[in-house]
C-alpha cells in the first residue's frame, strides 16, 4: 500500500491535490483538472497510516479550493484553483464529510490513547 501511495503522488499530485490520471490518457483533448474525490482519498490513507499531522495540513489545504459559501466543484484547476466540472458535486461534499469524520476519530484515538497512558 504504501508503495502504491509514493507512485500515486509520484504521476499524480499536482499543487498538493490528486488526479484520476495522468494528463492526456483518457483519450480526450485537454486537461481535466485534479479530481476532488481523490485528494480527499488521500487525506484518509494518512489517517490510517497514523499520519495525522500530514492529514490535517492534506485537508486544511484541500479546503481552501472551496467557494465563499464552502461549496466545491467535481475538480479544481491546480494552477488557478478554479472550479471545473460539475457544481456543486456531492461527491466532492461527501467525501469532505468522510476526511472530517475520519481524522476526528483519529485524533479521539489519540487524546484516549494519550490520557491512559497508552502508546498509539
Amino acid at each position: 500500500m504504501q508503495s502504491t501511495y509514493r507512485f500515486i503522488r509520484a504521476t499524480l499530485l499536482q499543487n498538493g491535490l490528486l488526479r484520476r490520471y495522468p494528463p492526456q490518457r483518457d483519450g480526450l483533448k485537454g486537461n481535466e483538472g485534479t479530481f476532488g474525490l481523490c485528494s480527499l482519498w488521500e487525506i484518509q490513507y494518512l489517517v490510517r497510516e497514523k499520519k495525522l499531522a500530514a492529514a490535517k495540513k492534506a485537508f486544511r489545504h484541500f479546503l481552501s479550493f472551496g467557494n465563499d459559501v464552502g461549496l466545491f466543484a467535481e475538480e479544481i484547476n491546480p494552477k488557478t484553483g478554479e472550479a471545473l466540472g460539475n457544481f456543486p458535486q456531492a461527491f466532492t461534499h461527501l467525501g469532505i464529510i468522510d476526511a472530517a469524520l475520519s481524522l476526528e476519530d483519529r485524533a479521539r484515538t489519540v487524546r484516549h490513547h494519550l490520557q491512559n497512558g497508552k502508546e498509539d
